[in-house]
């Protein structure tokens, strides 16, 4: 379909529109006339408003059939390809990483957070408990708990971790966690799997540990024969020879 040849030549229309809108010294030269539909034209004018390189003023334009009059729709103005825009918008619960809250924020979980469960149903199934009575018949303790999912994912993260297995000190240790005199244990359905560090000197003080992760502050670990201190054979005493002193 031809472009309106009569909206096409409405560039003086389009121009009082945009002047009006616009501030004033930010609408540069007419760049091009685009169809958007049957007597339907937007006319493109080049952006001289500072920090928007790239980007245009379009104003719409359009007539009635058998009518020679032209009304402007409305001016906007777009990116073009070569735009500075801003990236895509990211909720904040998406851009936020471990470590990002500062003190004084507040990060909700999820209504739906499948890491939760009431406190009162936990212990369904193969995991009944005399907490979920109490919890449940009480009201007493804590509203929320880790549901079997929080318990599994938490553990996958500790394990594959820095605290876990595969971490470089851990490959090097002479032993592991397990069997550390400074390993406190923990109660609770991930006893069984992690505990936490209590060696002041260790690199994971303070930190919950996989069993099979280990470090050089092992409780057992002892220096090798060739990287102790080697014993020195007692003073001799020179009486014969005689020190020569500078004076000055």
């Amino acid at each position: 379909m031809p472009i309106d040849e009569q909206l096409a030549a409405a560039v003086d229309v389009a121009r009082t529109a945009v002047d009006e809108a616009a501030e004033a010294g930010t609408v540069g030269e007419h760049v091009r006339a685009v169809e958007d539909g049957e007597r339907l034209v937007s006319h493109h004018f080049t952006c001289l408003k500072r920090g928007y390189l790239g980007w245009y003023w379009s104003v719409s334009v359009s007539r009635a059939p058998d009518s020679d009059l032209v009304t402007v729709n409305d001016v906007v103005l777009l990116p073009g390809d070569d735009a500075i825009i801003a990236p895509p918008w990211t909720p904040y619960r998406e851009r936020i990483r471990p470590g990002d809250l500062s003190p004084g924020d507040v990060l909700p979980p999820d209504e739906d957070d499948i890491r939760l469960v009431p406190s009162w149903s936990a212990g369904d199934g193969e995991e009944q408990t005399p907490d979920r009575f109490f919890a449940r018949e009480v009201g007493l303790g804590r509203e929320w708990v880790l549901s079997i999912e929080g318990r599994e994912l938490a553990a996958e993260r500790w394990q594959e971790g820095e605290q876990g297995p595969d971490a470089a000190i851990a490959q090097q240790a002479a032993g592991v966690c397990h069997s550390c005199g400074f390993m406190v244990s923990l109660a609770g359905p991930l006893s069984d799997r992690f505990g936490v560090c209590a060696n002041g000197m260790a690199n994971d003080d303070g930190k919950v540990v996989s069993f099979d992760h280990g470090c050089g502050a092992h409780s057992g670990a002892r220096l090798s024969r060739s990287a102790s201190a080697q014993a020195l054979p007692p003073p001799v005493f020179d009486t014969v020879g005689v020190d020569e002193v500078d004076n000055y």
